[in-house]
């Protein structure tokens, strides 16, 4: 038995039917936010200052709710506020390489089930390749997109132990890049745009994996994604790691968020290639240039999304509405053009890069 293969069991591949006239049967995806409730914010080691004020705002309100009235902190509190406001700003507008990659990799970031949440109507996940079985570190499915029937794909890493658990920390195996395979031939079939979130340090390098054809099945992933006569939206939303993300962002329009980060390698795994110490991440993260903005430059990408100021997980609700506009509008740039229009973009697109630095 190999190592990933007893987890590998046979689940159903579709949901069962829905009855006629009742809400789609979407599992996890049709609650709110895939994620804990929590009030604790987690901070970054860069943000321990930010930390410190805002936790004697928190001290000082709490105080001044259980006083005499006649004595207000307000004063005290706003001050507090200005100035924590004021080192967040200032923090998050110098962020370097590897700072960017703690905060795309930050646990409370919104995840791809989010955005679906929040953006997708009417959606239903379709599950299973049809050759092995289910993946859930790539969800997918159909829904509608602002009045427009989509295709969704992405990787989901899960938000506590038990959903990172499930969704394997959105590290795919062959089966999760056959089924967005899949996925994109129903979305050519019906003419449906494929709108793709990526969300992942890679895809799993289990031996498993490899035994089942992991290098092969990124390939055709690759492959159907340039073949396609639908637009293709994709937004790196984390971590965009490898070939396990370039396999279902091969797009019309490449989308990051501002603080996200795209790469051949992770920085800890590019630190001991290069240099045989993990320990260089942050000399990796400078020197591969993975941030939104460097990619931008480079014409990688095509859109930087501009984060809420002190990263996504400040507030949601703002990046995946900001989100929604910028896929919107992407959309809206292929409207009425014909297939062999829509694959010679995508093609001309990627055989620039590189060309005109």
């Amino acid at each position: 038995m190999t190592d990933d293969s007893e987890d590998q069991k046979q689940l159903p591949l579709e949901p069962p039917p829905v009855a006629a006239g009742a809400a789609p049967r979407t599992e996890e995806a049709s609650r709110p936010m895939d994620r804990p409730a929590t009030t604790l914010r987690t901070y970054l080691d860069f943000e321990k200052p930010i930390a410190e004020l805002e936790s004697k705002v928190a001290d000082l309100k709490t105080l001044n709710a259980n006083q005499d009235a006649s004595v207000s902190l307000d004063d005290e509190i706003n001050k507090l506020q200005q100035k924590a406001q004021a080192a967040l700003v200032d923090t998050y507008a110098k962020l370097s390489p590897w700072q960017k990659t703690q905060v795309a990799r930050h646990p409370d970031r919104p995840h791809c089930l989010d955005y679906v949440n929040a953006l997708i109507e009417d959606f239903v996940p379709l599950a299973g390749d049809r050759y092995f079985a289910e993946d859930a570190a790539i969800m997918g499915g159909m829904g509608r997109f602002r009045g427009r029937s989509v295709v969704v794909i992405g990787h989901e890493k899960g938000s506590d132990t038990e959903s990172r658990i499930k969704h394997n920390f959105g590290m795919a195996r062959p089966e999760g890049y056959r089924k967005a395979v899949r996925l994109m031939d129903l979305a050519e079939k019906f003419s449906m745009p494929v709108i793709t979130l990526v969300d992942t340090a890679g895809a799993y390098p289990g031996i498993g994996a490899e035994e089942r054809g992991q290098a092969e099945a990124i390939a055709r992933s690759t492959d159907r994604c340039l073949s396609l006569g639908v637009p293709i939206v994709t937004v790196v939303i984390g971590e965009g790691g490898s070939g396990g993300a370039v396999a279902i962002a091969t797009a019309n329009r490449v989308l990051m968020l501002e603080h996200s980060i795209y790469t051949v390698a992770s920085p800890e795994a590019a630190a001991s290639i290069l240099w045989r110490d993990a320990a260089r991440a942050i000399d990796a993260a400078t020197s591969m240039k993975i941030t939104a903005q460097d990619l931008k430059t480079l014409g990688v990408i095509d859109v930087i999304v501009t984060e809420p100021v002190g990263g996504a997980h400040r507030d949601p609700s703002m990046i995946i509405k900001r989100t929604g506009d910028a896929i919107a509008k992407a959309l809206n740039d292929f409207a009425g053009q014909s297939p062999d229009a829509i694959r010679n973009q995508r093609h001309d697109k990627f055989l620039a890069i590189g060309r005109t630095l």
